[in-house]
């Protein structure tokens, strides 16, 4: 278990897992009225959290599966990635895909955030690339079978 810590400016409890083998905590709406998202609106939602990662760790703010099956609610720029250097509060970039509005309440789970250690790469200059039965292929190379 890797320890952050965090400061609590919300009115709502701490982000939590759901279960012991929950890869995400969950993370609420920290705003003072009901907010609309009306069709194909962006709004970048606050949650009252401030969080210190450890070097070496980032946590990644990831859609709630529910709120994009039922209201075709998603995180935008999914995974969101804050750093270990980041200070500031934790926001969640929702967007409505779907063709009615929603309506954001305060204290509802909009999104999960989960904690991942990460490397830090370091370029290396090289004239060419060893040869692999992949090659060059990309998107869809491999067919549908």
């Amino acid at each position: 278990m890797t320890e952050i810590k965090v400061v609590n400016k919300s009115r709502h409890p701490l982000p939590r897992y759901a279960t012991p083998l929950s890869a995400g905590m969950d993370l609420r709406a920290n705003i003072g009225e009901p907010l609309t998202l009306h069709p194909m609106e962006r709004r970048l939602i606050p949650t009252g959290i401030f969080i210190a990662l450890p070097p070496g760790y980032e946590a990644q703010v990831r859609p709630r599966s529910g709120l994009a099956l039922k209201h075709g609610v998603t995180v935008l720029n999914t995974p969101g990635t804050i750093d270990a250097d980041y200070r500031g509060e934790v926001m969640v970039l929702l967007v409505n895909f779907s063709s009615d509005d929603f309506i954001v309440e305060d204290g509802e789970r909009i999104a999960q955030m989960v904690v991942a250690r990460h490397e830090r790469g370091e370029w290396v200059e090289v004239e060419t690339l060893d040869e692999t039965e992949r090659g060059a292929g990309g998107y869809g190379h491999t067919g549908v079978k």
